[in-house]
């Protein structure tokens, strides 16, 4: 009988979700659209931002008419933050979300998650780093503890593949070719 394993998959991009407090109690049903979806959740956490955090954490929107509101609204109740990966982590989980205002998402993508969960165009029930720099941010903060390396692209990836990767690959291969085991079954 022949067992069929899963090829490995490395996933390098990740992004962080965080299910906000008005919809905290649908955390398992979304969790389960999450993986169904193709994405792992390798970090998860659950926690009560503070108004302060919050506005830390929502910065980059300082100064617009709903920033007081939004702080408020986020450390209202505990929030579960969690990393995806997968492939293209932040475009899918972008992609999966669907428009932050959830009165537009029902209209124009009905089977994303804010359409879903979200009720207004400040409660959409979920947040989506926007890219990948601020998905390293925003899972620095929320994660402190947690190693997020910028993904190398481009000449940095071909240079970290053959000055560590290529030469261990060689050696071990070659190690092997001159193994002759006695009873190779």
């Amino acid at each position: 009988m022949e067992v069929l394993m899963p090829e490995p998959q490395i996933y390098v991009e990740r992004t962080l979700a965080i299910i906000k407090p008005d919809v905290i109690d649908k955390e398992e049903e979304i969790e389960d659209l999450i993986l169904r979806s193709g994405f792992h959740i390798t970090q998860k956490r659950k926690l009560q931002l503070s108004p302060e955090q919050c506005s830390n954490f929502y910065a980059e929107q300082f100064g617009k008419v709903f920033f007081p509101n939004l702080t408020a609204y986020m450390s209202s109740g505990p929030i579960v933050a969690m990393v995806l990966a997968r492939n293209s982590a932040v475009s899918y989980w972008k992609e999966l979300l669907g428009p932050s205002n959830s009165l537009r998402a029902r209209i124009t993508h009905a089977h994303s998650l804010r359409a879903l969960y979200g009720t207004d165009e400040l409660r959409n029930g979920l947040h989506g780093s926007v890219s990948i720099s601020s998905a390293e941010k925003e899972i620095r903060f929320i994660f402190p503890e947690a190693i997020v390396e910028p993904i190398p692209t481009g000449q940095r990836a071909r240079d970290y593949l053959n000055l560590y990767v290529k030469p261990t690959l060689l050696a071990g291969l070659t190690a092997l070719c001159k193994e002759k085991p006695a009873d190779p079954m």
